[in-house]
């Protein structure tokens, strides 16, 4: 099965691709690595998911916050190989980064959403390593960010 299929089998929706608000690529190609730009959250009308997690967000929010974080970088690897995934060998890495309350300490989980979905829709390509991290604060105050590395073929 295509990973196109598998996202439609999904009942998943891409985002469109969104260009960089900054001095910076929303992705690029290395070799044979393409490296995504960290995708924040928003909601699928493009609204930003903010918050701090462990204050005014459960874990279950930013769960699908992350996931919607993911949907984003498929949407920018999909845009980066021209419309087809099937040039996508692996997902190598993923780096997330929660916006957390001083006390809070489960960032795995809340990044399991990002990983989660990329594994759905890759399957064993899609197993990564990763980095889930709490920060005091991320850009327009969102509750998440992900970024990724990705090997093609």
């Amino acid at each position: 099965m295509t990973f196109e299929k598998k996202i439609e089998e999904l009942k998943l929706q891409l985002p469109k691709a969104a260009d960089p608000v900054g001095s910076y690529v929303a992705a690029k190609i290395s070799g044979k690595l393409l490296f995504v730009s960290g995708q924040i959250s928003m909601n699928e009308k493009g609204e930003l998911i903010k918050g701090k997690l462990g204050n005014d967000l459960d874990i279950e929010t930013g769960y699908n916050a992350a996931k919607r974080c993911a949907l984003s970088i498929v949407a920018q690897v999909k845009k980066m190989c021209e419309g087809d995934l099937s040039k996508i060998k692996s997902c190598i890495k993923l780096t997330g980064y929660v916006n957390s309350e001083d006390n809070f300490t489960d960032q795995p989980k809340v990044i399991n959403g990002a990983s989660d979905l990329i594994v759905s829709i890759f399957g064993d390509q899609g197993m990564h390593t990763r980095a889930a991290v709490g920060v005091n604060n991320l850009p327009l105050g969102v509750a998440v960010e992900v970024d990724a590395i990705f090997e093609l073929k």
